[in-house]
């Protein structure tokens, strides 16, 4: 059985205590637990009792600003979203009792399939799966963005109206708190989107981080399917077009240097950028003729994440190997994101 000290963040006695409490008669033999890796901030467990299994999400040990990682806003939309035709686990529980295990936290269903992050991974199942795979991950997004917010109680999740606006001032506000040298073209990108913010269309609930390694893949009679979007930690009421823009420029990792990002959209048999626009295009009917500013300004994103974390290793405030090379990653995204920005008419 898993100790304390294997599952940092995750007292597996006091949760079974809560769950039996909450929910009595689900668990029905001891609790194991493991860590689960490759995810983003918040820490994700999969406990189990011998006969079923289950999924815990908390925030990261230590955290210290009470919006940053909020489960209460994860485990809405979550459960929102699971009557839908979007793949998400069926939330079981949410407890905001710090008492229990230090911090808020839900549980929810185990859901099997695989989050596909490397070539290799995609490349084992050939051209055709590959490409299956990759549009099924676009007729997902389309599905997402096909949700009427109020209509699953997400009405008031988020502000749509400039929302373009607040991100561009957000972002530009991140930079500006993580400058230590010279970034070329970095400003002339930013100046470059802010003066052609397009309209937004009609808003959705977007992910915020869409992109193969967040979801999950099974196969089942009829072939691969998606079975589960994870990691909401970023959705709100917005411009849908963002998702799909970040989605394209993950995509590109290979041309800009983006090492730290799945490397399965480099496998053979998954679509071209043209491919995937069109596709969302013509299965969601929404207006794409703008799409270069919005990858842009996800190439602008990048950067400044970049930038932030260079910042960070030249204060020393990194742990761990690696980062002395992401440096040198930002000057690609920003010639990529002008480079963009030339063909917007």
């Amino acid at each position: 059985m898993a100790t304390r000290e294997d599952l940092p963040g995750l007292d597996l006695e006091r949760l079974r205590a809560h769950v039996d409490e909450v929910l009595p008669g689900l668990l029905s033999g001891p609790l194991r637990g493991t860590v689960v890796e490759g995810g983003r901030s918040n820490l994700t467990y999969v406990v189990g009792d011998g006969t079923g299994q289950w999924v815990v999400r908390r925030p990261p040990l230590g955290h210290v600003l009470p919006t940053a990682h909020d489960m209460v806003r994860e485990h809405r939309v979550i459960t929102a979203l699971h009557p839908t035709r979007v793949p998400v686990p069926e939330t079981l529980l949410l407890c905001q009792d710090t008492e229990v295990l230090g911090a808020p936290f839900y549980l929810m269903e185990f859901v099997t399939g695989t989050p596909y992050r490397a070539r290799e991974e995609m490349e084992a199942l050939g051209e055709q799966r590959t490409r299956d795979i990759a549009l099924a991950l676009v007729d997902t997004l389309v599905d997402l963005h096909a949700v009427d917010p109020a209509t699953v109680g997400l009405g008031d999740f988020g502000r749509p109206e400039g929302f373009l606006e607040r991100q561009l001032r957000r972002w530009k506000k991140q930079l500006d708190g993580s400058r230590s040298r010279e970034v070329p073209g970095i400003d002339r990108l930013h100046d470059r989107l802010a003066a052609a913010v397009p309209v937004s269309g009609p808003p959705a609930v977007i992910h915020g981080d869409y992109r193969l390694d967040n979801v999950l893949v099974a196969q089942d009679g009829t072939g691969d399917r998606i079975t589960a979007v994870l990691d909401w930690e970023m959705s709100t009421l917005g411009d849908p077009l963002t998702d799909v823009a970040l989605l394209l420029a993950y995509a590109e990792r290979d041309a800009v240097n983006l090492g730290f990002v799945s490397s399965a959209t480099s496998a053979a048999g998954y679509p071209t950028s043209d491919e995937v626009v069109s596709r969302y295009a013509e299965r969601s009917g929404r207006d794409v003729s703008k799409l270069n500013w919005y990858v842009g300004f996800a190439f602008f994103k990048l950067a400044v994440i970049l930038e932030g974390i260079y910042f960070r290793f030249t204060q020393g405030k990194t742990v761990g190997e690696g980062f002395e090379k992401v440096g040198a990653g930002v000057a690609p995204l920003v010639a990529h994101g002008n480079e963009i920005l030339k063909e917007e008419k």
